[in-house]
């Protein structure tokens, strides 16, 4: 009991923001972890991670079996679902990949505009458990496992201060990520390397061309950022 109620005054807990300096630091920081093709190539798991969770969560609530996600040391993915082969579960799905780090960003620029690092960092954790246990592959597990590590380990022995640079890193690093993930899958496609993107499999199912879901992507990624950006007050 006395550790039950422990975790849920660290979930509770008021964060003050950090100081803007600071907060516009990290939030810089993170911007140029995306950018600097070293971390983000070792970022991009997590986006990655991020991505699949949003095709599990949408083919779940749309009626469809979740069979398993893989993840792969490329930073590439593939979440497997049963059901039809068409029409707006199927739609719905696909569109959530792309859709999920932006969204996800926005959400969690929320939670830190109203003090709660803790609470985000917490359900993060969880949203990490809910993902490992249909990851069907080692690369996946280990990157989720490693993934959850290091948040359990600051979100548990970090101070306030540590929770909140963290919290508001991986904030900014979601926003900016779901934006250059989007450049990159037009890029792929502009070259016909991604002919089995999302983006193309939205356009064989709803014959609208990809380079509009693409764009639906791009606006929508750009538009969480944005927002995310005021709420944080750095717009």
């Amino acid at each position: 009991m006395d550790v039950l109620l422990a975790i849920w005054g660290r979930v509770t807990a008021y964060h003050a923001p950090l100081p803007w300096q600071a907060g516009a630091l990290t939030a810089a920081t993170a911007v140029v972890a995306v950018l600097y093709p070293l971390t983000w190539r070792l970022g991009r798991h997590v986006i990655t991670i991020v991505h699949e969770g949003g095709h599990a969560i949408a083919a779940t609530l749309s009626g469809r079996r979740l069979s398993g996600i893989r993840l792969h040391s490329d930073t590439s993915g593939l979440t497997v679902s049963r059901g039809r082969p068409r029409g707006p579960g199927m739609i719905l799905t696909l569109l959530a990949g792309y859709s999920a780090p932006a969204l996800l960003g926005l959400g969690a620029a929320w939670f830190l505009s109203r003090g709660y690092a803790a609470g985000l960092l917490w359900l993060l954790l969880l949203a990490l458990a809910l993902i490992l246990v249909q990851v069907r592959n080692w690369f996946g597990l280990w990157s989720v496992v490693a993934t959850a590590a290091v948040f359990f380990a600051i979100t548990w022995f970090g101070d306030a201060t540590t929770r909140s640079v963290f919290a508001l890193f991986v904030t900014a690093f979601l926003l900016a990520g779901a934006v250059r993930t989007v450049i990159e899958l037009q890029a792929q496609r502009s070259r016909h390397g991604a002919m089995q993107s999302d983006a193309d499999q939205l356009a064989r199912l709803t014959h609208v061309p990809g380079i509009l879901w693409a764009g639906f992507f791009l606006v929508l990624a750009i538009a969480c950022a944005a927002a995310g950006a005021w709420l944080l007050g750095f717009a």
